[in-house]
């Protein structure tokens, strides 16, 4: 069992019962699952989308599926159905896992980190965060890299509004910037 996970049931759940917000355990927010997705683009190399395939397994474990152009666009050159990036889904103990190396390694290997920013939230339950650069994960070989590679996080729980979102996210070591005071 995950580090993360085991926080999560022996402490982040009897702390927010204490706290009198919730009356049943079931009422408390827990993560549903993480989605990565990335895009190569319409250059229409089938070398790129097998390096994304590639540095994505890497990274999650897991086998992506290749996403594709619902419509064709001629200003960006792109043609209905062609394979233009990939995505996971992560869910259960292979999602803690992920969520465990994200936050204590690869978020402090950004380059002048200083939290991710508070307005990414949807107000559903879902927070999604941009990825410059894949080198920021630690199972990613520098010398094997031919392009730079961004990438969306997306984690989704049963928050019901941003504020049980952001509480969840932090509890679970999600490092946020600091808020500006007005």
């Amino acid at each position: 069992m995950s580090e993360l996970l085991k926080t999560y049931r022996e402490k982040i759940v009897p702390d927010l019962l204490k706290n009198g917000r919730y009356k049943n355990p079931m009422q408390i927010p827990r993560m549903l699952k993480v989605v990565l997705n990335t895009s190569v683009g319409s250059s229409g190399d089938r070398q790129a989308v097998d390096d994304a395939l590639r540095e994505m397994t890497i990274v999650t474990g897991q086998k992506p599926i290749i996403t594709k152009a619902k419509k064709s666009i001629s200003n960006f050159k792109l043609r209905k159905n062609q394979e233009i990036g990939c995505k996971v889904t992560l869910r259960g103990k292979k999602m803690y896992e992920f969520l465990e190396r994200f936050f204590n390694t690869a978020l402090p290997r950004v380059r002048d980190f200083r939290g991710v920013p508070l307005r990414s939230f949807d107000g559903r339950g879902s927070y999604t965060f941009g990825v410059d650069d894949q080198t920021i994960f630690p199972e990613i070989e520098l010398d094997k890299i031919k392009r730079k590679l961004g990438m969306d996080v997306t984690f989704v729980t049963t928050g019901r509004n941003v504020e049980q979102t952001k509480e969840l996210l932090r509890l679970l070591g999600m490092p946020f910037a600091a808020e500006k005071k007005a």
